[in-house]
């Protein structure tokens, strides 16, 4: 059963939100699409922050029902909320800012030990200082331990990393990947970056204009061929991996998946057996009507054609099939046409470049 259900409707004179989602009650769920669409609105009125009308019930627990005059405050919420900006107390260290949000919180309901979720963000030796002495980084990973320390049933992320540079976002992201793995908090995670989706979330809601256009397991939404993730300069697959081994010398790094083996550059070795992401742009993905050979290119997998659209002028997407596992292909026209390509047609999928997102 859904764990977390949300029906809302927020008019305002240029704007309507209006959704109702059933979301999974673990991992991370990202709310994904361009600005103006509605995913902060959408937090904030879980959150209790907006009123708005609808119904929202989260574990077993009703947070919001309109139609029984149901409302619990924010403050009553067994909710974490993760901002853009840290928005730390700059009188108050460390500790003292993630204390802060304990005072309200009974000791029966701390699921999470504040020093639990200073060993998870990283900040043992960081609780004493104060937040002017911190940098971006640390001050968000701050400010969701602080979220964390609050025990909740339901953590909000709202573009937690949007304020940060390429060097900060990588600095944060393994941490949340590693609340993922460890925690069993469902998160609600806002962002309009393709990558940070890809690297985190296991559920994808698209939204546009206040609406859900579709949602389901990242992997499928990303690959959809009617819905804009799959169209234009980012569109790519995601593929989920088992590492087989690392080629030292070659500094190639062979991983299995239900379409067969792929191999990719890296410099780090990953335990056999370890699970992975890879994201494959669509870009990086030409098809061949036969088994290329002395060819540069390593990786080269049966595939099926399930589906083509046109992609602006001269350009062609081709949704792909490898036994079970969904890639994606962009071609030009021209291609297309010349090789006879249609929907059920096997063929071979060259993918020239696939990166690790995790």
């Amino acid at each position: 059963m859904s764990a977390i259900s949300a029906r809302l409707r927020l008019q305002r004179p240029d704007f309507l939100l209006d959704v109702d989602l059933a979301l999974p009650g673990h991992g991370v769920t990202a709310l994904f699409g361009p600005s103006g669409c509605g995913k902060t609105s959408f937090l904030r009125a879980i959150a209790g922050l907006e009123r708005v009308a609808g119904r929202v019930e989260v574990n077993g627990q009703l947070w919001q029902d309109d139609d029984t005059r149901v409302w619990l405050p924010t403050h009553r919420r067994q909710l974490g909320y993760v901002f853009q900006e840290a928005s730390l107390f700059v009188h108050l260290d460390v500790r003292r800012n993630m204390e802060y949000g304990l005072r309200r919180l009974p000791p029966e309901r701390r699921r999470v030990p504040l020093e639990r979720a200073v060993e998870l963000l990283g900040l043992t030796g960081l609780t004493e200082r104060m937040p002017d002495t911190l940098s971006g980084g640390e001050r968000q990973r701050v400010a969701i331990a602080r979220a964390l320390a609050a025990s909740p049933q339901l953590l909000l992320m709202d573009e937690p990393l949007a304020a940060l540079d390429a060097a900060r976002k990588a600095e944060v992201l393994p941490y949340l990947e590693r609340l993922q793995r460890e925690l069993d908090i469902p998160v609600l995670y806002v962002s309009h970056s393709p990558e940070e989706v890809a690297r985190l979330a296991s559920h994808l809601v698209l939204l546009e204009q206040g609406r859900a256009l579709a949602q389901g397991a990242t992997a499928q939404v990303l690959a959809r061929l009617d819905l804009p993730p799959a169209h234009g300069d980012d569109a790519a697959a995601l593929v989920t991996a088992s590492v087989l081994r690392h080629d030292a010398h070659d500094q190639l790094l062979s991983v299995a998946f239900g379409g067969g083996e792929l191999h990719l550059v890296s410099h780090h070795a990953h335990a056999p057996g370890s699970t992975v992401r890879l994201r494959i742009a669509a870009r990086d993905v030409s098809l061949s009507r036969t088994a290329p050979t002395d060819s540069t290119i390593l990786n080269i997998l049966p595939a099926r054609i399930t589906e083509l659209a046109p992609q602006g002028p001269g350009l062609v997407a081709a949704a792909l099939d490898c036994t079970g596992t969904p890639l994606l292909a962009r071609i030009t026209q021209r291609s297309c046409e010349s090789l006879g390509l249609a929907p059920g047609q096997t063929l071979f999928a060259q993918v020239k470049g696939a990166a690790l997102v995790d």
